[in-house]
């Protein structure tokens, strides 16, 4: 796994999804966590539930939360850390405000 990848608290939507597209190539499942109940529309968004989200492979699993701006889940996230040992869990920066539906990676030749 690349260690440089984690060496920010936070990404921006579009680290977010290079980083998604080179984790998954690894066998790495990256997944959105929305803090808020307001659902980011996209196929990897669960919501915070800590029990469930232990039952995932440590190994195999980055969690990124987000809320409405992503001040409280950067502020949370050793609160986050500390609830789920052992995974990576990143904040979205900017969180649902600054997230584009629209927005895609163009993808290289």
């Amino acid at each position: 796994m690349n260690e440089e990848i984690f060496e920010k608290d936070e990404w921006t939507q579009e680290e977010y999804l290079n980083y998604k597209d080179e984790l998954e190539k690894q066998g790495i499942n990256v997944l959105l966590v929305d803090t808020v109940l307001k659902p980011i529309d996209t196929d990897n968004c669960i919501k915070y539930n800590p029990y469930e989200m232990a039952l995932l492979p440590k190994d195999k699993t980055v969690f990124v939360f987000y809320c409405d701006t992503g001040k409280s889940t950067k502020d949370r996230l050793e609160f986050y850390r500390n609830k789920l040992p052992g995974y990576r869990c990143i904040s979205l920066h900017g969180g649902r405000g600054y997230w584009r539906p629209n927005f895609r990676l163009l993808k290289k030749p």
